[in-house]
């Protein structure tokens, strides 16, 4: 299996947390185990010497095996979904002084020697709430710029954490990802491999199994299919031309229920075109095309079944959501327009007005309707201090309740779990590590994005209590836990994790 972090140190410099740093070829190390014992389950991880692919990352080629005898070494496994390969890498940074070499290169000022501070408590493995207890230490450190305590506590995750352990672990372990990528400057290059990886072992198959999985075991993604495609067929009624314009990160499984309900309306069945757009890294890799492909296929095949007249594009787009050219979509004056956002708003840019400037021209469009599905949190993690604090703790708060739900809802070998699980360590990343005009994950609550929209000329389109029936009828084919409120500003519905309030859904009008 292909990792992305392997065997790596706590850095400590001049820079501490806006910098990552090379070692020098000169220095020397040995090997380290760890055992860590958690749960009546042993971890042991043993780092042996090994030597780089050539087809590693070009940012790693120039690190070497560097032994001293007092390195402090983290590790962090992100395999790639692969077992072609087991390859262990060293990437350590010491912690201690080096013996000088006749290198050019100014030698930094030593740090000091690692070890644990005495007012810090490990032993976090007695109490319910252990991961809770030491990740927000590590914000607090974090957002006091405190370098040390950092370390340690970082030191303490990595003991305690697991990528295949309980809810608690697996927490800790993607938080400890992010916090590392944050210490040591990485976010961007982390985040880029790490969906990198992702991509590269997409296939159609694995994607529809795990969307369709993650459907049938939780209401998580279809409690907005659901209300979204009410919302659509109300304000479409009675139209003979349909057109819905998808930004969605679903694959298009919110659609086969709605070409259903339109095969069994009482009047003449309408036309329908569907222009889903598709969000790539680099504009659009083979992988998703293959994916996208095949969905069309098989949406086209379910229509013909339904006879329902339908058409369906694929747009693919890189970058900012916001710049995508809307000319491309295809517009016909003659159709009624629906624009459909599941889990897309949230990528664009939070920074230089960029969503505003979205949701306007949303309105220039001039739709029938807009629905909104939207994680329901506000993920805006400021650089230090309070406001770190704030954004961090609601990262907490969120992803704790989703990984709980995880673990509630599927069994505790699903491969399906596992996707899902890392594309919540990237999103981690993303949000703790990246720069704030770069981060991809930065969601708002309903309240914000309900101010933005109304600004734009929009007026709630409130839920009719069919609509509403359908929805609750759905939550209880789910195990409890799951309950569906109003939203605080009456636009939209919340759906709640134990009381967790967790993804919001609304419609919106001209």
């Amino acid at each position: 299996m292909d990792t992305l972090f392997r065997l790596v140190s706590l850095h400590q410099s001049d820079q501490s947390f806006n910098s990552s740093s090379r070692t020098s070829s000169s220095s020397r190390s040995t090997t380290t185990t760890t055992t860590h014992n958690h749960n009546n389950s042993k971890h042991s991880h043993h780092y042996p010497h090994q030597h780089h692919s050539p087809n590693e990352d070009d940012d790693f080629e120039e690190e070497q095996h560097h032994h001293h005898p007092q390195a402090c070494y983290l590790f962090m496994d992100e395999d790639n979904f692969s077992s072609s390969s087991s390859k262990h890498h060293l990437f350590p940074f010491s912690t201690t002084p080096t013996t000088p070499t006749t290198s050019n290169t100014p030698t930094p000022p030593p740090p000091p020697e690692f070890s644990y501070a005495p007012n810090i408590n490990l032993d976090f493995t007695t109490s319910p709430n252990w991961s809770s207890t030491l990740l927000i230490e590590c914000g607090r450190a974090f957002s006091t710029r405190d370098l040390p305590r950092s370390q340690h506590l970082l030191w303490a995750l990595n003991e305690l954490s697991s990528p295949y352990g309980d809810s608690d672990q697996k927490l800790s372990h993607y938080f400890l990802q992010a916090l590392f990528s944050r210490m040591s400057g990485s976010g961007h290059h982390s985040f880029r491999t790490l969906h990198s990886a992702s991509e590269r072992t997409s296939s159609f198959d694995s994607t529809r199994k795990m969307v369709l999985k993650f459907q049938e075991v939780s209401p998580y993604m279809t409690f907005g299919h659901v209300a979204s495609n009410g919302a659509i067929l109300e304000a479409f009624d009675g139209e003979p031309k349909l057109h819905i314009i998808d930004f969605s990160n679903t694959y298009c499984t919110q659609w086969p229920t709605l070409l259903e309900a339109l095969a069994t309306r009482n009047d003449d069945t309408p036309h329908l075109r569907i222009t889903t757009v598709v969000f790539t890294m680099d504009g659009g890799g083979g992988g998703v095309q293959k994916v996208t492909k095949e969905i069309g296929a098989r949406m086209e095949k379910f229509a013909r079944l339904m006879g329902v007249p339908f058409k369906f594009r694929v747009v693919y787009h890189s970058g900012d959501l916001s710049d995508l050219n809307f000319d491309e979509l295809g517009l016909i004056d003659d159709e009624a327009l629906a624009i459909n956002c599941v889990g897309a708003l949230h990528t664009v840019s939070a920074v230089g007005g960029r969503r505003d400037a979205l949701v306007e021209a949303f309105r220039r469009m001039n739709p029938k309707v807009v629905t909104v599905v939207e994680d329901e949190a506000d993920f805006d993690v400021g650089g230090d201090g309070e406001g770190f604090m704030r954004g961090y703790g609601e990262c907490l708060r969120w992803f704790k309740a989703y990984f709980e739900c995880l673990d509630e809802c599927f069994q505790k070998t699903s491969n399906e779990r596992l996707v899902l699980e890392r594309r919540a360590g990237r999103a981690l990343v993303d949000l703790l590590a990246c720069p704030a005009d770069e981060c991809k994950e930065r969601r708002e609550t309903s309240m914000m994005w309900s101010r933005r929209i109304r600004a734009a000329g929009f007026a709630p389109a409130v839920y009719s209590d069919d609509v509403s029936d359908d929805v609750r009828a759905l939550l209880r084919r789910y195990r409890e836990g799951w309950t569906m409120s109003a939203a605080e500003d009456g636009c939209g519905v919340l759906l709640a994790w134990k009381e967790q309030p967790m993804v919001w859904a609304c419609a919106w009008k001209p």
